[in-house]
């Protein structure tokens, strides 16, 4: 009879054991990336909104399409390959690109797998293409030097830039509101938080750091509640490259916007510096 009890108490364990690692598989497929990656696919307003001229690019990434906008300034020779974060489209990103258009810079910026026109599924992976689809776009379709290239990332397109940078020298890297990686955003929240509930969506930007060559624009604000403030702290202390930091002030989604002048000097400064003033002719 206690045979039979014992038997009944391993099947049940077993059956237990299987159910937590299915319910984390099926957490780390499905629940974490629809929390991470907050897409919308409707276009709502495209750079004509603000009289820009501009192209449509799709690129090819893998067996899917990857779509964004190349937005030339007039005569300028330099351009920003722009990472937007996690929630919306490039609908959303026209003020922001207006801001680099002030300092006289052409842009591109691109929707993630998923977002707005590009077709596939969002993961860490597919992120890290794009980005890198968008680069040969810039280099070997447009024909810009790597040097008159800088690299934009906000939120999550800071994580995806560090990525990029971590393959390509440019003129600079601009990491602005950017994460050590998702399981330490998670673990603000709760401590708790498994690394598996994360696979395959990790972005551990604090790993690739140390691989950075180009110089380095970091910018936080001490208000941030969504990317604690220490984590732009820390990504600083890790690059082991030339390196800045710019503090803002303001929530996540609005430092930009309520810092002002001094986070335009900030961008105008740096951009200036390494692109040797080019940003001006």
């Amino acid at each position: 009879m206690k045979i039979v009890k014992y038997k009944y108490l391993c099947i049940i364990l077993i059956l237990f054991i299987v159910f937590i690692m299915i319910s984390i598989s099926l957490f780390a497929k499905y629940i974490f990336p629809n929390l991470l990656y907050q897409r919308t696919s409707f276009i709502y307003r495209t750079p004509d909104y603000y009289q820009w001229k501009y192209e449509d690019v799709i690129v090819q990434v893998d067996k899917e399409q990857t779509h964004g906008w190349y937005i030339p300034y007039e005569d300028s020779k330099c351009v920003v390959l722009f990472s937007h974060g996690n929630a919306g489209n490039i609908a959303d990103r026209l003020e922001s690109i207006g801001i680099f258009r002030k300092l006289g810079l052409s842009v591109l910026v691109y929707d993630y797998g998923g977002y707005g026109k590009s077709t596939g599924k969002p993961s860490e992976e597919r992120c890290c293409k794009d980005a890198l689809a968008m680069w040969t776009y810039l280099t070997q379709n447009k024909g810009y030097s790597p040097q008159n290239i800088v690299l934009f990332g906000r939120s999550l397109g800071g994580a995806v830039t560090a990525d990029l940078a971590t393959k390509v020298e440019c003129a600079g890297v601009i990491l602005e509101s950017t994460f050590l990686s998702t399981i330490d955003v998670a673990r603000d929240m709760f401590s708790w938080f498994p690394e598996r509930f994360a696979k395959g969506n990790e972005f551990y930007t604090k790993k690739k750091l140390k691989e950075i060559k180009s110089p380095v624009l970091v910018i936080h604000s001490p208000q941030d509640t969504v990317i604690k403030y220490y984590h732009g702290k820390k990504i600083f202390e890790l690059l082991e490259c030339e390196k800045e930091f710019l503090e803002i002030i303001g929530d996540h989604n609005e430092g930009f916007i309520i810092t002002g002048d001094k986070y335009i000097n900030g961008l105008k400064d740096f951009i200036e510096r390494v692109l040797n003033l080019s940003v001006r002719e």
